[in-house]
């Protein structure tokens, strides 16, 4: 659950970074809540191409934050607003 709540957020700040294929998985998967069989069957690709996909999503969201850090500023933004 975690897992999810971290990507889901890096999707927040960095998805249309990613290609439009890739947002189109991710959202089926993480907010849609489907199968990674369920989203192959209905882009027509294999079951392969969409962990692929998705892995290669989460990769480059890590990527991103790591560069532009604004999950952290994003924190600090909300423990100042919370004083």
């Amino acid at each position: 659950m975690e897992e999810i709540l971290y990507y889901t957020m890096l999707f927040d700040l960095y998805g249309e970074l990613l290609t439009s294929k890739q947002q189109d998985y991710f959202k089926d998967y993480y907010f849609n809540n489907l199968s990674l069989q369920e989203i192959a069957e209905n882009y027509n690709v294999t079951r392969n191409a969409i962990h692929n996909q998705l892995r290669e999503a989460r990769e480059k969201l890590e990527y991103y934050d790591k560069i532009l850090c604004l999950s952290i500023k994003q924190e600090k933004l909300k423990k100042i607003i919370a004083k």
